[in-house]
């Protein structure tokens, strides 16, 4: 985790997918954003990314407009670009085109530098069964981590 504490998470990114390979993004934000995001004012739930004209892009982060600026705010949800090398964007793209595959963020920090980062990965859906599955073990840990307290 970063130092000035900024690490917001996509929580149902886990549940919801089954997560295959991460990647770590740069985004290109305004001004009001990066102090908006630095309030942990910002949402990334709902955001997926996608490719327009070989770039890779993301949408719905929610980023709140910053309180403390007069007119000159930004757009909320806009399409941020994500900034990854070559390699790493091609890797993607011919992951992404397969069935089933899709590209989720899965949180938003800062790295040693301070600059804003963005965790993505390349997902699957989840069945309802494996999702059952998931529920099944998160239960059995808790019953299991709360035995080991008692004694």
């Amino acid at each position: 985790m970063s130092s000035n504490g900024i690490n917001i998470k996509n929580r149902k990114a886990s549940f919801s997918y089954q997560l295959i390979d991460k990647f770590v993004a740069g985004i290109v934000l305004v001004g009001t954003e990066i102090k908006s995001i630095r309030n942990n004012q910002a949402h990334i739930s709902d955001a997926y990314c996608l490719f327009i004209d070989n770039e890779l892009w993301v949408r719905n982060l929610h980023i709140d407009e910053y309180s403390n600026n007069g007119h000159q705010n930004h757009e909320p949800k806009r399409v941020r670009k994500l900034l990854l090398n070559r390699i790493e964007l091609n890797k993607i793209d011919s992951k992404i085109k397969e069935k089933g595959m899709s590209l989720i963020p899965l949180r938003l920090f800062s790295n040693e530098k301070g600059k804003i980062k963005l965790e993505i990965s390349l997902a699957k859906g989840k069945k309802t069964f494996d999702k059952r599955e998931s529920i099944k073990e998160k239960d059995i840990k808790r019953d299991i981590d709360r035995l080991k307290k008692i004694k």
